[in-house]
């Protein structure tokens, strides 16, 4: 099963790879990954997506706990919670291809941001279902690149994750 794993830590210099040297030593699959600074400077915010059973999600959750930066770890799959992913996708736009692809961003309430004479950068969030289903809903030959951010996570509601 895929898990949701939000991470608070010391915003310290090695604290990243010690997480990641974690599921790297124990043979644990990093689906994706981010990271950044939160409203406290000091403090950095990671959120993992994972795979596994749940004695395997409850292992790493103690075996985070015991990282020395680690403050607090939540498992926001096992409560409401909102996950997004940011997706750019640049596609070509050549001819009537212009019309259809600015149609297909809008019905995915996705924006273009970036326009040439044969290409549209079009920036798309959502869940990764979202995100895959767009790709499946334009023909492949027009994907020139594609990048993605990984999934962001937040619990619903009155719940937080804070010291």
């Amino acid at each position: 099963m895929r898990h949701i794993i939000s991470i608070l830590l010391e915003n310290e210099p090695g604290a990243l790879s010690r997480v990641v040297g974690l599921f790297s030593a124990r043979g644990y699959n990093i689906e994706a990954l981010t990271v950044a600074p939160t409203e406290d400077k000091s403090l950095s915010r990671m959120t993992i997506a994972t795979s596994g059973s749940d004695d395997v999600i409850e292992q790493i959750t103690k075996q985070l706990n015991r990282l020395i930066d680690v403050v607090k770890v939540v498992d926001l799959t096992e409560s409401p919670h909102i996950e997004r992913e940011l997706m750019l996708i640049k596609v070509r736009a050549v001819g009537k291809e212009r019309e259809e692809m600015k149609r297909m961003a809008d019905i995915f309430r996705g924006r273009v941001i970036d326009v040439t004479d044969k290409t549209y950068t079009i920036e798309l969030t959502g869940d990764g279902g979202k995100l895959d289903a767009f790709i499946e809903a334009i023909e492949g030959s027009a994907i020139i690149e594609t990048v993605r951010t990984g999934t962001s996570g937040i619990a619903r509601g009155e719940r937080v994750l804070r010291l």
